[in-house]
């Protein structure tokens, strides 16, 4: 089942729908039925491209729990409940 990418020729809208089987595609601002189909480009994932992105999210990660935990210190030396 596509998702595909289309422009009303009505209404001018730009959306994306998932066709099954013999469906046929309506605007979903207008209703109108006279869309151009766009050509859109397949995503790709590949070994080094999820590496990259995991090894950003790590960092970032690694990165928000220092400032959390300095956060937490810093909270804790000013309001000593002694």
């Amino acid at each position: 089942m596509p998702i595909y990418e289309y422009v009303c020729q009505s209404c001018g809208s730009e959306f994306e729908l998932l066709i099954r089987g013999e469906e046929t595609p309506a605007c979903p601002s207008c209703e109108g039925a006279e869309l151009e189909k766009q050509f859109s480009l397949p995503r790709v994932h590949s070994e080094g491209r999820k590496q990259r992105s995991l090894d950003a999210a790590k960092k970032r990660d690694q990165s928000l729990g220092s400032e959390r935990v300095r956060a937490q210190r810093e909270y804790e030396l000013n309001h000593d409940d002694h």
